[in-house]
C-alpha cells in the first residue's frame, strides 16, 4: 500500500490527501538527530515522559512530522512554527496545509491535505474482551446493539472499526474524545464502504464527511478522515 514519495517536492490539490506511514524503532543515532530539530517546547514534553520508550516514541513521531510536513513547504525541519488549539491539536502557521497525526505500538500515521479539516487515527488490534461493555459506554445505541449481537472475536473487529472512525472525526473537528463517541454514528454495511451516517443525529451534516479505513500493517487498522467528499488518497512510506 504505501510506496516511497517522489523526490521533488510534494504538491497537494485541494481534492488530495497524503498519508504517511513511519516506523517508531529506530537507532539511538537516529533518534538524536531528530531530537536536534524540535522546538525547545517539544524537547521540554519529550522529557516529560516516565519511560525512555515513550520518549523515543515522541521524538521520532514529532521530529518525522517535521521531516515530512517541510517537504511540502520547502523550509528546514526545524523552522516550522507550531500553533496549538485549545484542546492542543497543532497547526501550522501561514499556510493552507493541514495535518493530523497517530501512532500505536511501533506505527505512526500522517495525513495530509490542503484547506479540508483533516483527522487519523490508528489502533493496534489487541485482544479485548471488554469490547462489548465499552460499546455500551461511548457507542450509540444502534451500535451497541450491532456489537452485542456478534461473536466475541467478531465484536474486537467491529470494535475497532467504529472506534477508528469515531476517533478520527472528532480529531479532524479538534474535539478530540471530549466531543463524545456516542454523537458519531458509524455506518458499516456488509458489502458498502464504512461512512459516517449521523452527527448528533444530524444526517444531512454527516454526509459532508468523507471516512476511508485502511490496514496499514497486520494487527492495525486506521481510519482518516476528510471535511469534504470526493478525496484522492495517495499512500507514501518515510525511512527516516
Amino acid at each position: 500500500m504505501f510506496l516511497n514519495p517522489p523526490e521533488k517536492k510534494l504538491e497537494l490539490s485541494e481534492n488530495n490527501v497524503h498519508v504517511w506511514s513511519a516506523s517508531l524503532k529506530l537507532l539511538q543515532s537516529q533518534i538524536e538527530e531528530l531530537l536536534t530539530i524540535l522546538s525547545s517546547d517539544e524537547i521540554e514534553r519529550a522529557n516529560k515522559f516516565h519511560f525512555e520508550r515513550d520518549k523515543n516514541r515522541f521524538i521520532i513521531a514529532r521530529g518525522t512530522l517535521r521531516k515530512i510536513l517541510s517537504r511540502y513547504l520547502n523550509i528546514e525541519p526545524k523552522k516550522l512554527q507550531f500553533t496549538y488549539s485549545d484542546r492542543g491539536k497543532p497547526y501550522l502557521t501561514n499556510t493552507s496545509i493541514l495535518f493530523n497525526l497517530s501512532h500505536s505500538q511501533d506505527l505512526a500515521l500522517y495525513a495530509i491535505t490542503k484547506v479540508n479539516l483533516i483527522g487519523i487515527d490508528l489502533e493496534y488490534i489487541r485482544p479485548m474482551n471488554e469490547a462489548e461493555s465499552l460499546a455500551k459506554r461511548f457507542f450509540s445505541p444502534q451500535e451497541y446493539n450491532l456489537i452485542s449481537q456478534l461473536h466475541p472475536q467478531k465484536q474486537q473487529e467491529i470494535f475497532f472499526k467504529l472506534w477508528t472512525g469515531k476517533e478520527a472525526y472528532l480529531k479532524a473537528t479538534g474535539d478530540g474524545l471530549a466531543g463524545g463517541l456516542e454523537k458519531v454514528e458509524i455506518s458499516l454495511i456488509p458489502e458498502k464502504p464504512v461512512e459516517i451516517f449521523s452527527i448528533n443525529g444530524d444526517i444531512e451534516k454527516a454526509s459532508h464527511w468523507y471516512l476511508y479505513q485502511f490496514i496499514p500493517e497486520p494487527n492495525y487498522i486506521a481510519a482518516v478522515v476528510v471535511a469534504e467528499k470526493n478525496q484522492n488518497l495517495s499512500f507514501w512510506q518515510i525511512n527516516n
